[in-house]
């Protein structure tokens, strides 16, 4: 009998998280929703992908603790039996400019950032290496990129992410397993509704296409990164960013 793919999306109970839930419930993709604190919004999310018409898991796990992080592959492997996409997706922001950032403010978004994404990273690669195929997919940033004031925490995590993907997506692409990135730029999200007028008209002049990106927009790309389509893509980072970095 044939089942659906299963992805799983870490920090799926929101944002870009919820939007990649949703993308790949209506393209028949189970979905696995971690989430670190708010069980309540995970329902939320859940219950949008199963009206759908696909099946959901919901887990919730500290993606920085390696415990934690092992007791959640340990529950995929035992009850679920596979895992096809992986979205390392979890992510925080604590900005503030070198000079006052306090040394768990840079140590604390590493950890969550880029220590989660090798954590859940490592264990992925265990269970797709059964099946010699997989895909890997790191929820980086323009930032990573090209950096920004009072985001060198934030950008350290993004630019190491990028970095990672390279690495990872050469060491296992012989197992069948590619690993790309995809790099946000400004997406309308609640970090973004909350900025002045003035401010959102600067981000604007900066970006080539006058428009914030949806979360649907970084959704779609993740969908298309994991499809067969993008079978000879890896190792790469794609900027969702309306054209601002390049």
């Amino acid at each position: 009998m044939e089942t659906n793919p299963v992805v799983l999306i870490t920090g799926a109970s929101g944002g870009i998280g919820q939007a990649c839930a949703l993308a790949f419930a209506k393209s028949g993709y189970d979905v696995i929703i971690h989430y670190s604190s708010s069980k309540e919004k995970a329902e939320a999310v859940s219950a949008q992908c199963v009206a759908v018409g696909v099946k959901t898991y919901l887990y919730g796990a500290d993606v920085k603790d390696s415990a934690s992080v092992a007791g959640m592959f340990e529950w995929i492997g035992k009850e679920i039996g596979r895992l096809d996409v992986l979205v390392n997706n979890s992510g925080i922001t604590k900005d503030k400019l070198l000079l006052r950032m306090e040394e768990s403010d840079f140590e604390d978004v590493i950890d969550v950032n880029l220590k989660g994404a090798f954590l859940c990273s490592k264990h992925a690669v265990k269970l797709m290496f059964k099946k010699k195929r997989g895909v890997i997919l790191n929820m980086a940033s323009v930032v990573g990129i090209s950096g920004n004031v009072g985001q060198s925490n934030y950008a350290a995590s993004k630019g190491g992410l990028i970095a990672m993907t390279r690495s990872l997506a050469k060491e296992v692409a012989s197992w069948g397993i590619r690993v790309n990135a995809i790099a946000p730029g400004f997406i309308e999200t609640a970090m973004t509704e909350v900025l002045s007028d003035e401010i959102k008209a600067k981000l604007l002049a900066n970006i080539p296409l006058k428009r914030l990106g949806q979360v649907e927009d970084v959704a779609n790309a993740a969908v298309f990164l994991a499809s067969d389509k993008a079978s000879y893509i890896t190792g790469q980072t794609i900027a969702i960013d309306g054209g601002m970095t390049y």
